[in-house]
């Protein structure tokens, strides 16, 4: 891996306004879904708990996205 990988990959991202909207943004549509899921019948179950995985999951990598490739404003 090249040292510009590493350094793009763990550098902190501080967010700007643009940035911060999306981050809150993609926040609630994730929480949504969660609640939607929570709401199913069928109790607990492992299914639904690997379902709320991977929501965090996908929050993780949106965000992830928003940090890395979302211009910043301030440029």
């Amino acid at each position: 891996m090249h040292e510009q990988d590493i350094q793009e990959r763990f550098q902190h991202v501080p967010p700007d306004e643009n940035r911060r909207s999306q981050h809150v943004a993609v926040r609630a549509v994730i929480r949504d879904a969660a609640h939607s899921i929570n709401q199913m019948q069928g109790g607990e179950s492992r299914e639904k708990s690997l379902a709320m995985t991977h929501l965090e999951e996908a929050l993780m990598w949106a965000n992830a996205h928003i940090a890395r490739n979302v211009p910043d404003e301030r440029s």
